[in-house]
């Protein structure tokens, strides 16, 4: 069964959530339509021992940033949820409650930043991380440990080769074979609109708010949502302590984006169908849950209601495949994702670039695999941009 998409105290369905926020979350004397921005670092207090004021100092809370946490953690479904600087900051956080000895369960085919923050935490910080194909249970099992097992962390899709793990069983497993570990979920692929991990079996859900949950590529963010409250102030404590909550300007923005998230995640998935289906009829290996060719095409759709915007394709040769991204003219040649205008890449020398190359090797990470991150333009100017591409690279396009 896929993600329920009402919510169970309201009866309302997500793309309405989405847009009315909860008017408890902030006091607002005025009746503001728009969330007020409080864009100041400090607040007045009414006694000399501080105390008097729900807010002090604006690492530690703000008022714009108070609402946004609470209608994320409404979409999320979590206890709470935090919105944090970056979405590397996102992850950072959460490694922090890994300590030296512990070790970390991730996949094999990660993004780029989250193999280097792993790297790091591995080199420096006494933490094992361990790497394994996550779209077979039994091979994350095999590393778990009851003792010193502390994070399982998975993306599903996974980016670039948009692989799927089973979420629901591993979590399960996790949790029964080590019950102090935590399973981690970078959603951002999928957004909450279309996948809700938590509900799934995960302890914590993140998101890199730069991408689909705001949708302008205007804004660099953050999100976290925690099942329980125990982990959520252990978090709490961290973001507090290291500054890297995020200002009221950029909460606001993040606030305004998430709006429209339902309607642009419609139109970006019905994109990429439409593009997915082309690829495919022009002979290419494609990577994409929404074709019913692809073998993980049902353990997707027991997850998630939809199978995103983000898709990328096999030519069989490194120079085809830069000249079908250099001859691109509506995809812009651009890192990250999630944004309403179509972007075009080639991971393994860009957002993946990072990862060694003997061990995307390893990890069969093709080099000339090309990523597509579709956008909201009409799907008929995106085809025949994309098949005038193909053609001025070399290859006979099927109409």
């Amino acid at each position: 069964m896929a993600v329920d998409t009402t919510n169970s105290k309201t009866g309302y369905h997500l793309a309405t959530e989405l847009v009315h926020i909860d008017s408890d979350a902030v006091k607002d004397n005025y009746n503001a339509a728009s969330v007020p921005i409080y864009q100041t670092a400090t607040f007045k207090q009414s006694s000399a021992d501080g105390s008097g004021g729900e807010y002090d100092y604006s690492r530690s809370g703000n008022p714009t940033r108070t609402v946004v946490e609470v209608h994320m953690a409404k979409i999320m479904k979590a206890e709470r949820a935090f919105v944090v600087s970056t979405g590397m900051t996102a992850l950072d956080v959460i490694l922090r409650l890994v300590k030296t000895g512990q070790e970390v369960i991730a996949g094999d085919d990660l993004y780029g930043g989250t193999n280097r923050l792993l790297t790091y935490v591995s080199q420096f910080s006494g933490v094992k991380v361990h790497n394994v194909d996550t779209t077979d249970p039994k091979l994350v099992e095999e590393k778990l440990d009851p003792i010193k097992t502390r994070l399982v962390l998975l993306e599903s899709p996974t980016n670039p080769l948009i692989k799927i793990a089973d979420i629901r069983t591993i979590a399960a497993r996790v949790h029964e074979i080590c019950p102090t570990a935590l399973v981690v979920v970078d959603n951002t692929m999928m957004s909450p609109y279309l996948q809700n991990t938590l509900e799934l079996g995960a302890d914590i859900e993140y998101h890199s708010g730069t991408k689909y949950l705001s949708g302008h590529h205007d804004l660099m963010a953050g999100v976290i949502g925690c099942r329980e409250q125990s982990v959520a102030d252990s978090l709490y404590f961290v973001i507090n302590a290291s500054g890297s909550g995020l200002g009221p300007f950029d909460s606001w923005l993040l606030m305004r984006g998430v709006k429209t998230l339902g309607i642009r995640m419609e139109k970006q998935q019905s994109n990429a169908i439409e593009i997915a289906d082309f690829l495919e009829a022009q002979g290419l290996k494609v990577h994409y849950p929404g074709l019913k060719s692809n073998p993980q095409y049902e353990l997707h759709k027991s997850l998630s209601s939809g199978p995103g915007a983000v898709l990328s394709f096999e030519t069989g040769d490194i120079g085809l495949s830069e000249r079908i991204v250099e001859s691109a003219r509506l995809w812009g040649i651009s890192v990250s994702f999630g944004c309403v205008n179509s972007l075009i890449s080639m991971p393994c020398k860009m957002s993946h670039a990072s990862i060694p190359a003997e061990i995307r090797k390893q990890r069969h990470l093709p080099e000339d695999l090309i990523r597509l991150c579709v956008g909201i333009e009409h799907p008929e100017d995106l085809i025949n941009d994309l098949a005038r591409a193909l053609e001025v690279a070399g290859l006979k396009v099927k109409r």
